[in-house]
């Protein structure tokens, strides 16, 4: 049986805290144009992600995707790291 992942948020961003057991929290960053203004400003997000094998660190750009309900506030998982901190 194939695993197939439907309709899956797929995110990019930079982890900014490990310190948790098999998890790690992402910020997102998004750039948002104002109504009114019209300036592009930046906009960041923090998720909590799962990170099964603790492999990831501080500065780590990450791909993370949405999964089910894995405790009261992670609703993700790492799915690769894409770049790792120096």
């Amino acid at each position: 049986m194939e695993n197939i992942q439907k309709n899956k948020r797929e995110l990019i961003g930079l982890i900014v805290s490990d310190k948790m057991d098999k998890s790690v929290v992402v910020q997102i960053e998004r750039f948002v144009q104002h109504k009114v203004y019209k300036k592009f400003m930046k906009q960041y997000k923090k998720y909590y992600v799962h990170d099964e094998k603790n492999e990831c660190r501080i500065g780590d750009t990450v791909k993370i995707i949405e999964t089910r309900p894995l405790s009261k506030l992670k609703r993700f998982r790492v799915s690769e790291i894409v770049k790792k901190a120096v």
